[in-house]
């Protein structure tokens, strides 16, 4: 059986003094490549120090909605120019909208409507943030691909409800759950997870952060992703190796990622 964890942050200080040992339990977990996403282009080189270490990385480029106030005229030649250096950078992002923590509504919709005219121009997918901030981004996609045209993508660590799920689903999105989806209160979440068309589930850990059930409160990690999947089989009665093989065969497809031959 074999998972893809879509959405890592293992650059992070919390993981530098064990990452052989991470890459050894991901790999017994089954898990087979990993997308690490990116909140600052200033990251980027850690990240693909990462990817010359561990061959399952691949990575994006972007910046994070709570860091919109970074943006400067130069960031968008930038993100450009790093995600045409190594063919390994598979989306722009992670990017979008973020209303709970930030109240800079008009500076993240700018932000964000460059990232996704670059995914759009790089042919790249764009990987998604979005918290308290549904009718906004839906609203935003839509003017986007009226004005300029669809882009592929996903929305990752998913919160929103069944209604909302099928906005993002209606313009084409896939739909990533994290450890969340494992927590007994989000029962609105699992609502939403159980909706999802096979061949639009992603999962991912968006570790260090919000580790699933058993391991919640602790540092999340890659090799996680596999409760994640579990809970989803469950949630949406299907087997584990149903959901492995549909999510990883998603994730292929929506990042372009190479099959296990290596092409």
């Amino acid at each position: 059986m074999q998972l893809i964890d879509s959405h890592v942050h293992i650059n992070f200080d919390v993981f530098q003094s064990d990452l052989e040992a991470l890459q050894e339990r991901w790999r017994e977990a089954g898990v087979v490549r990993l997308v690490h996403s990116c909140v600052e282009p200033a990251e980027f080189a850690s990240i693909q120090m990462l990817a010359n270490r561990f061959p399952e990385l691949h990575f994006a480029v972007g910046l994070h909605p709570l860091d919109a106030e970074k943006w400067t005229s130069e960031t968008a030649a930038g993100i450009r120019s790093l995600a045409i250096s190594d063919n390994r950078v598979v989306a722009i992002g992670e990017t979008g909208l973020d209303f709970y923590k930030a109240q800079d509504w008009a500076q993240q919709k700018m932000v964000f409507e460059a990232q996704l005219l670059l995914a759009h121009q790089l042919d790249l997918p764009v990987i998604i943030h979005c918290r308290d901030a549904a009718v906004a981004m839906r609203e935003l996609l839509e003017d986007f691909w009226k004005g300029i045209a669809p882009v592929r993508g996903v929305m990752h660590c998913w919160g929103g409800t069944p209604e909302e799920s099928q906005w993002f689903l209606d313009l084409g999105f896939y739909i990533s759950f994290s450890g969340v989806v494992t927590f007994k209160n989000a029962t609105q979440i699992q609502e939403s997870a159980k909706i999802i068309p096979s061949d639009r589930l992603l999962i991912e850990t968006d570790c260090p952060f919000l580790a699933p059930v058993p391991k919640r409160g602790k540092r999340n990690e890659p090799a996680y992703v596999r409760y994640v999947a579990e809970c989803l089989a469950s949630l949406r009665g299907v087997s584990i190796e149903t959901i492995a093989a549909q999510t990883t065969e998603n994730a292929c497809k929506l990042f372009r990622l190479p099959d296990d031959s290596g092409r």
